[in-house]
């Protein structure tokens, strides 16, 4: 199933992202597009089989740190990317796709100061993995 997405929403006013709860709301939102996505699903479904019990309270924390610096997250996203790259590659399409999908997402949800803040930040963050991801 190809699913097709627009960020076009009505005129309804958003609110920003403003605290934890907002993260969750936007993290559990963007993956279920991903879950569902033609694109990238199987990294999640098949590459990695993704126990999102555990993975998406770990996105939280992530997302949370990128966009308040709550500290809340310990890792390292690119070794584990790294990984997955031996796996299966991750290419440019990949990565473009999930940019696609997270901007949609914070469009469809949030809008001011902090929202376009986190969608730079996934942009920076996805151009340095992707630059570095398969070295």
């Amino acid at each position: 199933m190809h699913l097709v997405y627009s960020s076009k929403a009505g005129n309804d006013m958003k609110k920003d992202i403003q605290n934890r709860n907002d993260i969750e709301q936007l993290v559990d939102s963007f993956y279920t597009k991903v879950k569902s996505d033609d694109t990238i699903a199987y990294f999640f479904t098949e590459v990695v089989k993704v126990n999102w019990e555990k993975h998406l309270p770990r996105m939280y924390d992530f997302w949370e740190n990128v966009l308040f610096q709550s500290g809340a997250f310990t890792g390292n996203p690119m070794a584990r990317h790294q990984q997955i790259n031996e796996h299966s590659k991750i290419t440019d399409l990949h990565f473009a796709r999930w940019i696609m999908l997270f901007e949609i997402t914070v469009d469809e949800l949030f809008s001011g100061a902090n929202a376009s803040l986190i969608k730079q930040r996934a942009k920076s963050i996805a151009t340095i993995m992707q630059s570095k991801v398969d070295k």
